[in-house]
């Protein structure tokens, strides 16, 4: 606790600042007594989700994709774009609907999962289209923010500490992230490498690297408290 004029860190059970004589939180003014909202060790029970609504998503989902099937098969009797749509559909369900099955769905789970379906429905894409480009650039930038951000989750979700450490090496990660996507753009489409990334990356580089600072050196990480009132 740090006081709010000067800044000055103070003990729980100081009522004034030593420094400025400031009161800290008027602790003279006493607190009613307030019911508690639910008895004692009694809880409402939380309700699973409903299957009724989970099939209403499905439908949801479905009808589009049935216009599209129809659509694009009364143009020439064949069937042109409806695969693209159904992939989009499919991976919105993937990410945003499937989650909705389960009680607590677990992000550690299911991200990677719609990373995964992200990248076979590019796949699909390169394939329909005779692209080139799927292993060379979708593949690796798909994965490769696919890896970072599930890293950041389960590290936020499983560890208790180390936060600024978390934060720090995904900025740092981040623009290298930057500088490979830049040359993989240079490879795949035939880009001059100007080399714009590397402005990025030096920022989030300094900044990943402040706060790796922070973890590993208390006395400056309570001068930023103080500063910022945490």
């Amino acid at each position: 606790m740090y006081c709010v004029k000067c800044g000055v860190k103070l003990a729980e059970s100081e009522k004034k600042c030593p420094l400025c004589n400031t009161t800290v939180y008027h602790p003279e003014i006493s607190q009613n007594d307030v019911q508690p909202l639910y008895p004692q060790n009694k809880f409402p029970k939380i309700k699973p989700k409903s299957k009724g609504f989970n099939g209403a998503i499905i439908i949801l989902f479905f009808i589009p994709m049935l216009i599209s099937l129809i659509s694009d098969w009364q143009n020439d009797k064949t069937l042109n774009w409806f695969g693209f749509v159904a992939g989009g559909l499919v991976l919105g369900y993937i990410i945003l609907g499937l989650p909705n099955w389960f009680h607590k769905p677990n992000p550690v789970i299911f991200v990677p999962c719609g990373f995964a379906a992200a990248i076979v429905y590019l796949l699909y894409i390169n394939f329909a289209t005779n692209g080139n480009w799927f292993l060379s650039f979708a593949f690796p930038v798909a994965g490769g923010l696919g890896l970072i951000i599930s890293a950041v989750i389960t590290l936020l979700r499983y560890l208790k500490k180390g936060r600024l450490y978390i934060f720090g090496g995904t900025l740092i990660a981040s623009g290298g992230f930057i500088l490979l996507v830049e040359f993989l753009m240079s490879i795949t489409f035939d880009i001059a490498f100007i080399g714009w990334s590397i402005y990025p990356l030096i920022v989030l580089a300094l900044l990943g690297g402040l706060l790796i600072y922070l973890a590993i050196n208390s006395a400056a990480r309570e001068i930023m408290e103080r500063k910022m009132f945490f």
